[in-house]
């Protein structure tokens, strides 16, 4: 499993001659409606395993939740169900809140 920071997120979403990411993120459902990073697919951690066929193995994969816990748990699920190319993001939305984005809301 790859680690990614949250600069090199940002400059992958902004990089127009690369293929953007799918964004998952593994939290809650509270947490998601509080904040999320703009285009984030939504699966929570405990359904992944139920619903990780919706998660298109030919695309890289950036996993995300409040800090980067849960998300390196998910990632691991889905190199061991066949993905190649799936990212933890360091930090989650909180880093993403406080080096990306200063107008996010963070818990």
């Amino acid at each position: 499993m790859k680690q990614i920071d949250v600069r090199e997120l940002a400059s992958w979403l902004a990089d127009n001659d690369r293929p953007p990411p799918l964004l998952l993120d593994v939290r809650e459902p509270n947490e998601f409606e509080y904040c999320h990073i703009d285009g984030s697919a939504h699966i929570p951690m405990h359904t992944v395993p139920l619903r990780s066929q919706e998660i298109d193995q030919d695309r890289p994969v950036v996993v995300i939740c409040h800090h980067g816990g849960r998300s390196m748990q998910v990632a691991m699920f889905l190199e061991r169900q066949g993905h190649e190319d799936v990212h933890n993001l360091l930090g989650g939305v909180d880093a993403w809140a406080a080096q990306i984005d200063p107008t996010m809301r963070r818990y």
